[in-house]
């Protein structure tokens, strides 16, 4: 099983830019699909965006699409997530994960705080 942790999150004015990373461990991570998924104080997890194992296939949620990016360096085992255009919205504590298996994931980060301010 890879493990993950993430790491860029901080406290950003509404309108700036962060890049979040996660960095994997383990020698399974290259056959891995990544997401990135957030959640709000008060509300449920939600997905934000996804790579395949190959680095094709980004995918992302309506609310983050055409701001997100989501990229992976597998030479560095590390997949990212830009975030741009933030909104006080996109305030939560965002987590990635990995699995083998399209929509499953078997491998979750601790979570890193963004908190978008106005």
């Amino acid at each position: 099983q890879v493990q993950l942790v993430e790491s860029g999150g901080g406290l950003v004015q509404a309108g700036g830019s962060l890049r979040l990373s996660c960095a994997a461990s383990g020698r399974t991570f290259s056959s891995y699909n990544m997401g990135w998924f957030r959640q709000a104080p008060g509300k449920e997890r939600e997905f934000v965006a996804t790579i395949s194992w190959s680095g094709g296939r980004p995918y992302y949620a309506d609310s983050v699409k055409g701001r997100f990016t989501i990229s992976r360096d597998t030479a560095k085992n590390t997949v990212y997530l830009q975030m741009n255009s933030l909104k006080t919205e996109d305030t939560a504590i965002y987590y990635c994960a990995g699995g083998r298996i399209t929509g499953q994931y078997e491998s979750w980060g601790q979570g890193t705080q963004v908190t978008v301010s106005s």
